[in-house]
């Protein structure tokens, strides 16, 4: 696939695609006529890309989970270790979350409480 075609499909800009290149996120991209020509397999590692940014990683922790891809499997515990740390830091994140969402979900009651009280007063005071 050409990098408009990358781009479009995942939802990224060529600009982007090129800098991943340049910082070493893809390494590798084949040419061809002077073209950049990606693969299956570099779709599925952009997506991969996609999701530990969507979920919080810093491209500098991308990049180095890269680095260590790209040197095999070698580093498979390194890399295993990195996303262990991560998935830590996303479930404290969700718990935080969690707890947020429920004082908000307590104070939406205390206003659905308060909207039924008012409305109550208004019918009584209309009948009067």
């Amino acid at each position: 696939m050409t990098i408009s075609e990358v781009a479009e499909k995942m939802g990224l800009t060529a600009h982007t695609l090129r800098y991943y290149e340049k910082i070493g996120l893809i390494q590798g991209v084949r040419r061809s006529g002077g073209k950049r020509v990606y693969t299956e397999h570099d779709l599925v590692w952009l997506e991969f890309i996609q999701r530990l940014k969507a979920t919080g990683m810093p491209l500098s922790k991308i990049g180095l989970y890269s680095e260590l891809r790209y040197q095999g499997d070698a580093t498979i515990s390194e890399r295993k270790e990195m996303l262990l740390l991560h998935r830590d830091k996303i479930l404290e994140e969700a718990e935080r979350l969690k707890h947020h969402l429920g004082m908000l979900e307590k104070k939406i009651c205390i206003y659905e409480e308060m909207e039924k009280k008012n409305e109550s007063l208004r019918r009584r005071t209309k009948k009067a």
